[in-house]
């Protein structure tokens, strides 16, 4: 197989795995009593993107997207298969042989930059959550979910592995 078929196809699987993995871990922060992702906040941005409006004050008072849940959680998981092809573009073909996690925690550490430059601008958090009451910890949030994606997309690797 050709290394665009497996980042096309193997990303994808990647992907969608990782990112169900992901929400057990949301759904673990959500029993112990921490804010989670608001998928239908995610939702509502890209909802608005069809109007051109890519940056709001507060993503809260913009006016509400329907289906904006659905739309959130869709985005959800095409931003982690995205992750998971960015994963397989620097690890090709071999990393889905043979996972390492050291790859996967990296992509996952790096696409913080994501949330923190264009997500939390975009909604009206500003950059890094500039504009949010404690700006430092939900950084370190977004690194914490984001290494954790990292962990969630090595595992789906090892999965994937053994049931070839």
């Amino acid at each position: 197989m050709n290394i665009q078929n497996i980042i096309l196809w193997d990303g994808v699987l990647l992907g969608l795995l990782a990112t169900a993995l992901f929400d057990g871990w949301l759904w673990l922060q959500k029993q112990l009593g921490g804010r989670t992702l608001n998928f239908a906040y995610l939702g509502r941005w890209i909802g608005h993107f069809r109007h051109l409006k890519f940056i709001h004050a507060q993503i809260g008072q913009a006016p509400a997207i329907t289906n904006e849940w659905l739309i959130g959680v869709a985005g959800h998981y095409a931003i982690g298969i995205l992750i998971a092809a960015l994963l397989l573009l620097a690890g090709g073909s071999e990393w889905m042989r043979h996972p390492q996690i050291g790859t996967a925690l990296l992509v996952g550490i790096l696409t913080v930059v994501f949330p923190l430059l264009i997500m939390q601008p975009g909604m009206g958090g500003g950059i890094a959550f500039s504009h949010t009451p404690q700006p430092w910890i939900n950084s370190l949030k977004s690194l914490l979910n984001h290494t954790m994606f990292g962990l969630c997309l090595y595992v789906a690797g090892v999965v994937m592995h053994l049931l070839r």
